[in-house]
């Protein structure tokens, strides 16, 4: 199964200060490369088609993109769309079922992440799969947990310092984005509604996972590169 991949890269960047002044944070570096082409990189191993959102500073992005014709660029303006609304604006360009979802401020050390979801894929139990690492692999990570995982692999919050963290990838039925009524909205009413159905499931990544959606997340997860 190789699913088209949707990398989320709309987000304001108003947590990296000044570091994004003039650019949008996709285009920050880590590693001596963008952060949107690693989110790329990891897109490429294991998935299909690509779509990427834009909304800050977007003609940078398209820009960057320019010589990617392979890659579709959705560009929200002029409002922002959020998770959901963002992925449902986006869905003509994604075919597959399921589709994968990554975020552009994440990087990652050990396999390719979407290889790893879609080995443990079930459509018939699931809504959506999400990859997760435990609190002491999530590099750079602010704040406790997202969910806990029972051993069958469903999903429930849990926003304790013992709870999993949800990296961002994913796969996701494109049926339920598309049947969300608003043209805004978060994908948490999404996977809350999954979670009631006993529908939402994870799956633990074997490797590190860097969150670099705040300044210090930039220097942490070069570190967690040079040590491999």
């Amino acid at each position: 199964m190789t699913p088209d991949v949707m990398i989320l890269a709309a987000g304001f960047g108003t947590r990296m200060g000044a570091l994004t002044a003039d650019r949008p944070k996709p285009l920050l570096t880590v590693g001596g490369r963008p952060l949107l082409d690693h989110a790329i990189a990891a897109a490429r191993a294991g998935g299909g088609r690509i779509a990427v959102n834009a909304h800050y500073r977007a003609d940078q992005i398209a820009a960057h993109l320019a010589d990617s014709p392979d890659i579709h660029l959705s560009i929200e303006a002029p409002a922002i769309l959020d998770s959901g609304g963002g992925i449902k604006r986006a869905l003509p360009a994604l075919r597959t079922s399921p589709i994968a979802t990554l975020n552009a401020d994440a990087v990652w050390s050990g396999p390719p992440p979407l290889p790893v979801l879609a080995a443990a894929w079930d459509p018939a139990r699931m809504g959506a799969l999400m990859l997760l690492v435990p609190r002491d692999r999530a590099v750079g990570r602010q704040g406790a947990g997202d969910v806990a995982r029972a051993p069958d692999g469903r999903l429930g919050w849990d926003r304790t310092d013992t709870g999993l963290v949800h990296t961002g990838a994913q796969l996701i039925d494109p049926a339920l984005v598309a049947a969300h009524p608003g043209e805004v909205f978060s994908l948490r009413a999404i996977w809350q509604a999954l979670i009631d159905e006993g529908r939402l499931f994870g799956v633990l990544y074997p490797g590190r996972w860097a969150d670099v959606g705040h300044p210090e997340g930039l220097a942490l997860a070069e570190a967690m590169l040079a040590d491999g």
